[in-house]
């Protein structure tokens, strides 16, 4: 389908520290966002728990994890987010686009917000 990147801000729950800025790559296949470990840490965001995790290739990885507030296109919200290894690609999951009522549109390769957020 093509390469959709955002730009996304990542804060700790209390917004203490600066943020973590990057281009995210929009990935519908991954459940939880996931950005380089070193920087969440800076941002202030706190590891909550471990759990395993599926590699694209089917590989099975355990990550360490946290909550973050992520702020991106005008949106916010609050997500799990995955603490991954330093030179990692930040990647956006789908719960986020979904709390906030923006999918990927097939057709032109791009986020659109929906008119309203499904309640069914």
């Amino acid at each position: 389908m093509g390469i959709i990147k955002v730009t996304v801000q990542v804060s700790n729950l209390t917004k203490t520290k600066e943020p973590y800025e990057a281009d995210f790559l929009v990935d519908t296949g991954s459940i939880d966002c996931m950005a380089p470990g070193d920087e969440l840490i800076k941002a202030g965001v706190e590891i909550e728990g471990r759990a395993v995790y599926e590699l694209a290739n089917g590989e099975p990885v355990e990550y360490n994890f946290g909550y973050a507030r992520i702020e991106f296109m005008g949106e916010r919200t609050i997500s799990n987010i995955i603490f991954g290894p330093k030179d990692c690609e930040s990647l956006l999951g789908v719960l986020v686009l979904e709390s906030v009522g923006i999918v990927v549109d097939p057709v032109t390769r791009t986020l659109r917000r929906l008119a309203a957020k499904p309640l069914k």
